[in-house]
């Protein structure tokens, strides 16, 4: 009962025989820990439906990913779809472009090693903008940009690191699948991403790209 009474503000008091209740604020360190716990339970979910060999495989994947790539614009985590490798699109691409920028292929070699240590898990590379309208790059509009970074990624990991283009699904979503709020600097820098995702291996894969039409949200929180 006394478990961080100091840290929880916000109970509730019976007043002259009705009930007065006051909102609760958190401090910065219990929102912290409650991030971390919604973390925790969205990878118990995700891991929970895989085989145990799977659980082993990708636990390892998520340890290698956090040493060799994470960062402040490159994150690692679990979400409903798999093991989420989350790059910020100036890591790389060029404002506007997707041709790779040439110091992209060191975080691209060291995340196709990991992808190689798990090579029976099939992967999807998803390919996601802001909501600015294109209007210089000639880009016919934010799908085909999101598209064609997602296989200039694919492109790069089956042809210079012989990763199987048979395990992967390219996919462009545009604006469509936000992660933040459009309306601000910050928010539309986060939404300008590519994610590279190792699935459970139950979910089928195609090598076709796709536009934006699917079933699997984005990641609220990677970590």
């Amino acid at each position: 009962m006394g478990w961080r009474r100091a840290g929880l503000i916000g109970m509730v008091a019976v007043v002259g025989g009705g009930c007065a209740i006051s909102v609760a604020r958190r401090s910065p360190w219990d929102i912290e820990q409650l991030a971390q716990l919604s973390d925790q339970l969205e990878q118990f979910r995700t891991l929970a439906r895989l085989k145990a060999e799977e659980v082993e495989q990708l636990r390892r994947a998520k340890a290698l990913l956090d040493t060799q790539v994470s960062s402040a614009d490159v994150n690692v985590g679990y979400d409903a779809r798999g093991l989420v490798t989350r790059m910020l699109d100036q890591v790389l691409f060029t404002s506007g472009k997707a041709d790779l920028r040439r110091d992209a292929r060191a975080i691209l070699d060291q995340l196709a090693q990991v992808l190689g240590e798990v090579s029976e898990q099939p992967i999807r590379i998803e390919g996601h903008t802001d909501n600015v309208p294109i209007t210089h790059s000639g880009w016919a509009d934010n799908a085909a940009l999101s598209l064609a970074r997602a296989n200039a990624v694919a492109e790069y990991l089956a042809q210079q690191q012989g990763i199987s283009r048979d395990r992967m699904t390219i996919v462009g979503y545009g604006e469509e699948r936000p992660i933040a709020s459009n309306d601000t600097v910050q928010g539309r820098r986060k939404n300008r991403r590519v994610e590279v995702v190792i699935l459970p291996q139950a979910t089928s894969t195609s090598v076709q790209p796709e536009t934006g039409e699917g079933t699997d949200g984005g990641i609220p929180s990677v970590k």
